[in-house]
C-alpha cells in the first residue's frame, strides 16, 4: 500500500490549518504556502511561490535578514513560536505586523527546506493566544470538563501526564482518566460537585490516583474550580502527578526517623531533594506572577492564584528549610560580618511579609529601625528573621505580626511579636528542636518544625542571643540581639526604601534572559512580556552572538542562570554581553546552586545573584529598578 500523498491531497491539508505555513528552498525562495499565509500577508492564490521570502520581511530589517538566514542554514535546527525575538513581518499593501515564527528543516528526497509557521501577534498581548501559551506553559495538567462530565480542554501536559493524544480524550468522560475500582464512587462525587461547586485547592489531604491510557495508576493531586460561561457551567481541574512527591515524602520519614535516632539531618538526601525541586518551583512561581497581571480584577481568577500562591509559599518555606539544615550539617555555612542599615534588611523582607500576611487577613507592622546600624552577617541574619515572621504568620490567624527595634546602648534586639496561639513556657527548649511542632488542638500540621532550629543554629553561629516571651493563647514574642556598628547612627531614613512593591513604577525596557531549563524559560517569558519587557531568549553562551545579532540594541538587564548547557556559566555569559556593548549592563543571576562556587561570583560587579525559587514580584522589583537605574541593589 502506497505512503505518497497525492499533490492535491498535501495541499487540502496545509490548507486546513489555522496557522500561516510557508515552505522555504535553500536558496531562499518560496515553493510552497497554504491559503491561511496567503491571507495573512494579503497575497492572491499562488502569488508567492517562486518569490525571495525577504519579501515578507519589511524594507528595514532585509538587509540583516538575508545575513540572519545564512546564517541559520549553516546550521539549521528546529526553533519554536515561543522565541523571544522581537520579529516583524511585512503585508502586500505595506503594512507590518509583529510575528512569531517557528523554523523546522525538512530534508526530502527532492532537497532540503525550511518549514515556518507565521502567527499574527500585534493584538492586544492577553489574547486568546497569549493565554494559549499561558495554558500550554503551565507544568500541572490542565483538563476542563463540561457539566455532563465531559473533556472540553486540554493542554499538552495532560496528554503526556496520560499518554493519551488531544484528539483521543476529547468528548470522553473524565471517568476515562480514573482507576476502574473507583469509578462510580467517581461519578457520584462529580454529580454532588456539580450541584454545589466551589474552589478545591491542592493538597487537601485526599488520596487520588490517576490512569494512565496503558493501565498504570499514579498518585495525583487535583485542584477543581468551577467557570461559568455563555456555553455553560465547566469545571477547571489543574492535576499533579506527585509520584516523586510520594517517594520523597516516604524517604523523608525515614531519613527524620534516623535524625531523631541520630540527632542530625541527612545532609545528602536533603540537599539533593531540595535541588530536584527548584525548578519546577520556580516555573510555577513564575507563571502564578504572570497570570495574576492577565486576569485583572476576576475576583474567582484571584482567589484561585491566591490559593495556588499559598502552595507555592508552603513548598518554598520548606525547600529553603531543608536546604539551610542540609548545609548547617555540613558546615558550609560561612559568616561574612559587616556593618549595614538594619531598616534597609527589614524593608527588602517586609514586601514579602506583608503580602503573606495580608493572605491570612492579618495586619503587618515594622517600624524603630530606621536610623540604626549593626555588624551581622546580612543574608544569615536575613533568614533568621524570614523564619521567625514565617513561623509567626502561620500559628497567627487572627491580628497582627510586628517587627520592631530597641537600643540597649551596644545591641540591637530585633522582635518579631504576633497575637497568635502562644506557647508554654514549659515548651520554650523544645521548640528550637529539630522537626519539633506545637501541637494546637484544631490545627493541622504545618511544615516540617525547622524553622526555630534554623534560627537557633544560625545564631548560634553568629553568636546572637535568641529569646522568646509568650503567653498561651495571646501571643509570642522571638527577639535576636545584634551587635550594634561602631559606627552605628546612619542618615535620616526619608520614608520607606524604595524596595517595596508598590513603588514599582511604569518602566519598560529589553532583558536578555539566558536559561536553559524550557519551562523555567517559557515562565520567564510570559511574566516579563505581562509585565511589559521585551524579552530576547539564549540557552548558552554559544547563542549569544546570533541572539544580539537579531537585537535592534543593548539589553537594559541581563538575567541569566548560572548553571548553562553548554558547560559555561552565567558570569561568563554577562562578561560576553557587556563586551559586546561595551558597558556594565546591570545583571541579575538567578541559581539554585548555593555553593561556594556560585557564592564567590557575587563580586561581580553590578551583579546579584538570587537564590530560586524567587518571588515574582521581587524579581520584578529588581528588574524595574535596575532598568530604570542601571544598576542593581548590592551590585
Amino acid at each position: 500500500m502506497s505512503t505518497h500523498l497525492s499533490a492535491d491531497l498535501l495541499s487540502e491539508i496545509l490548507n486546513a490549518s489555522s496557522d500561516a505555513i510557508v515552505l522555504v528552498d535553500m536558496s531562499g525562495t518560496i515553493v510552497m504556502t497554504n491559503r491561511t499565509a496567503e491571507l495573512l500577508f494579503a497575497y492572491e492564490q499562488g502569488e508567492l511561490k517562486g518569490k525571495a521570502l525577504e519579501l515578507l520581511v519589511p524594507d528595514s530589517l532585509r538587509h540583516r535578514h538575508i545575513a540572519q538566514r545564512h546564517r541559520y542554514l549553516q546550521s539549521p535546527r528546529a526553533r519554536p513560536l515561543v522565541s523571544g525575538l522581537d520579529l516583524r513581518a511585512l503585508r502586500k499593501d505595506g503594512s507590518e505586523f509583529d510575528a512569531e515564527i517557528s523554523l523546522t528543516p525538512i530534508k526530502t528526497a527532492d532537497g532540503s527546506f525550511v518549514c515556518s509557521i507565521v502567527r499574527d501577534i500585534s493584538g492586544d498581548k492577553y489574547s486568546e493566544a497569549y493565554f494559549r501559551n499561558v495554558l500550554e506553559s503551565a507544568p500541572d495538567a490542565i483538563v476542563i470538563i463540561d457539566h455532563g462530565g465531559k473533556i472540553a480542554v486540554i493542554n499538552e501536559q495532560a496528554e503526556r501526564m496520560f499518554g493519551y493524544s488531544r484528539a483521543d480524550l476529547l468528548g470522553r468522560n473524565i471517568e476515562t482518566l480514573v482507576p476502574t475500582t473507583v469509578r462510580e464512587r467517581h461519578i457520584s462525587h462529580r454529580n454532588n460537585f456539580l450541584k454545589d461547586p466551589k474552589l478545591r485547592p491542592m493538597g487537601t489531604g485526599l488520596d487520588l490516583r490517576g490512569v494512565r491510557s496503558d493501565g498504570t495508576e499514579f498518585p495525583v493531586e487535583i485542584s477543581l474550580s468551577p467557570l461559568e460561561t455563555a456555553s455553560g457551567r465547566f469545571v477547571s481541574s489543574a492535576i499533579r502527578d506527585v509520584t516523586r512527591r510520594k517517594e520523597m515524602e516516604h524517604d523523608l520519614i525515614s531519613a527524620r526517623q534516623d535524625a531523631e535516632r541520630a540527632n542530625k539531618a541527612n545532609t545528602a538526601f536533603l540537599a539533593a531533594a531540595s535541588h530536584d525541586l527548584r525548578q519546577p518551583v520556580q516555573a510555577l512561581t513564575l507563571l502564578t506572577g504572570a497570570l495574576r497581571r492577565t486576569v485583572g480584577e476576576h475576583p474567582l481568577a484571584l482567589e484561585m492564584i491566591d490559593s495556588q500562591q499559598t502552595s507555592l509559599d508552603a513548598m518554598t518555606n520548606l525547600l529553603n528549610s531543608l536546604l539551610d539544615i542540609s548545609r548547617l550539617d555540613a558546615g558550609k555555612v560561612a559568616v561574612e560580618l559587616q556593618d549595614f542599615r538594619i531598616q534597609r534588611l527589614i524593608d527588602n523582607l517586609s514586601t514579602e511579609f506583608a503580602r503573606q500576611a495580608q493572605h491570612k487577613g492579618l495586619t503587618f507592622e515594622a517600624a524603630g529601625c530606621e536610623q540604626l546600624s549593626v555588624r551581622s552577617d546580612q543574608n544569615l541574619l536575613s533568614e533568621i528573621i524570614q523564619n521567625l515572621v514565617g513561623n509567626a504568620i502561620r500559628y497567627t490567624d487572627q491580628g497582627r505580626i510586628a517587627v520592631s527595634c530597641h537600643d540597649d546602648g551596644e545591641h540591637l534586639w530585633i522582635a518579631v511579636s504576633d497575637t497568635g496561639v502562644g506557647i508554654d513556657s514549659a515548651h520554650f527548649d523544645e521548640i528550637f528542636q529539630e522537626f519539633h511542632q506545637l501541637k494546637v488542638p484544631g490545627r493541622e500540621k504545618e511544615g516540617f518544625g525547622l524553622g526555630l532550629a534554623i534560627v537557633r543554629r544560625l545564631a548560634d553561629l553568629l553568636v546572637h542571643e535568641v529569646t522568646v516571651t509568650s503567653e498561651k493563647g495571646k501571643g509570642s514574642t522571638f527577639s535576636v540581639r545584634v551587635p550594634l556598628a561602631p559606627n552605628r547612627r546612619s542618615a535620616p531614613v526619608n520614608g520607606k526604601e524604595e524596595s517595596r512593591v508598590s513603588a514599582l513604577e511604569d518602566v519598560h525596557g529589553t532583558i536578555l534572559l539566558i536559561e536553559d531549563d524550557v519551562q523555567v524559560a517559557r515562565a520567564w517569558l510570559l511574566l516579563m512580556r505581562a509585565e511589559g519587557f521585551r524579552v530576547s531568549m539564549a540557552e548558552a553562551v554559544s547563542d549569544l552572538d546570533a541572539i544580539m545579532d537579531g537585537m535592534d540594541s543593548p539589553p537594559d538587564l541581563i538575567i541569566s542562570d548560572y548553571h548553562l548547557q553548554d558547560g559555561s556559566n552565567g558570569i561568563d555569559a554577562i562578561a560576553v554581553v557587556r563586551e559586546r556593548y561595551g558597558r556594565l549592563i546591570p545583571a541579575l543571576i538567578v541559581t539554585g546552586d548555593t555553593s561556594k562556587l556560585v557564592v564567590g561570583a557575587r563580586h561581580t560587579e553590578n551583579c546579584l545573584i538570587l537564590n530560586k525559587p524567587v518571588h515574582p514580584d521581587q524579581l520584578l522589583l529588581y528588574a524595574t529598578k535596575a532598568v530604570k537605574t542601571g544598576t542593581v541593589e548590592g551590585g
